[in-house]
């Protein structure tokens, strides 16, 4: 199974996950976990809103914080029956910091039918093999959200813009994967700041990214990796020395990041027999639309010069978090390594 056929698996899971809850086909366990805490928030919100309506939820919604609480308090919370409701909510966030969770697996065992317990394992995956997951598995639902690779990122922000009735070009799109990076939480926050001003149908453009997000259609990492593509000196300058002035609008760490992950496209399409712009789109992850601009890069860096490049991107990341650098700030830093990638 490759990236983008395990992504749609997560996806598919996670919606027929929220139908379920909708239609009020519930488990007594869920265990929510993985590195992605989207969409952990998301189900557990879910549930939280629609097992109960407002007034059962004062006497049968507990929520606990894994560091704040123990397995008995939460087993005996669990093992209580509703009052005037049909379930009893029992929520543990953040429950990778619970200590002694393993004891849980006595009441995983025989939970209780009218309780629904749910456990948020953040950032962590349980051992498939230990008792936990396996009691977990066998009584409830496990979830399981995994982490975007950068090359995913604009089809889920493609998809989440369109299921909510917006539309989206291919520019602002890559501008807002590259800029916003693989937090799903962090995307959704911002992309929902442009829902609030524009209307359902209406496009996502570059302009309207730039007067919701405070992303700079002309300075950002999108248009910067094109200029370095293309061997723009002047735009590629420009653009570097805003990045220095603006230190907050991108950071060296993520520039050489974004770059490592360019060339790596680059090489990548010096290496395939087939360029016709399918394939290309397909094999480098990218919209057929941006093919020309990898056809474009392909001329002006040859794969001997890109491992050149990598050395040097390496160099820089390693700089910008201290190492072999005494005073250089990621201004100069970013201004240097633009001029030595140029050159």
């Amino acid at each position: 199974m490759d990236v983008t056929d395990s992504l749609a698996m997560v996806e598919m899971n996670f919606n027929n996950m929220l139908r379920d809850i909708r239609n009020r086909s519930f488990y007594p366990v869920y265990c929510l976990m993985g590195e992605e805490g989207f969409y952990i928030d998301v189900i557990a919100a879910f549930l939280e809103k629609h097992v109960l309506n407002d007034e059962e939820k004062e006497f049968n919604l507990s929520i606990f914080y894994g560091r704040d609480t123990d397995v008995p308090v939460i087993v005996s919370t669990a093992r209580r029956y509703p009052m005037m409701a049909s379930h009893n909510v029992v929520i543990v966030r953040e429950a990778q910091h619970l200590t002694g969770i393993d004891d849980l697996v006595p009441y995983l065992e025989s939970p209780l039918k009218s309780t629904i317990l749910v456990v948020c394992y953040k950032y962590k995956t349980l051992d498939g093999r230990t008792k936990l997951y396996k009691a977990f598995d066998k009584s409830g639902l496990v979830f399981t959200g995994k982490k975007l690779f950068d090359n995913q990122v604009p089809g889920w922000i493609s998809s989440y813009v369109k299921q909510r009735g917006y539309q989206i070009g291919p520019t602002a799109l890559q501008m807002l994967a590259d800029h916003l990076g693989t937090d799903l939480g962090k995307i959704v926050n911002e992309v929902k700041k442009i829902f609030i001003n524009i209307r359902k149908g209406e496009e996502i453009t570059t302009t309207v990214i730039e007067e919701n997000i405070g992303i700079s259609k002309e300075f950002n990492i999108f248009e910067y990796q094109s200029a370095i593509g293309t061997k723009n000196k002047l735009k590629a300058y420009r653009i570097a020395q805003y990045f220095a002035d603006n230190p907050k609008s991108n950071s060296i760490i993520r520039t050489t990041a974004v770059l490592c992950q360019f060339f790596s496209r680059i090489l990548l399409y010096h290496g395939l027999n087939d360029k016709s712009r399918q394939n290309v789109a397909k094999k480098l992850g990218v919209a057929p639309y941006f093919v020309k601009n990898y056809e474009q890069a392909a001329k002006n860096y040859p794969p001997a010069r890109i491992v050149q490049l990598f050395s040097l991107l390496r160099d820089y990341d390693m700089r910008s978090k201290g190492m072999n650098n005494v005073s250089t700030n990621e201004g100069e830093l970013v201004r240097e390594l633009t001029c030595r990638i140029l050159h």
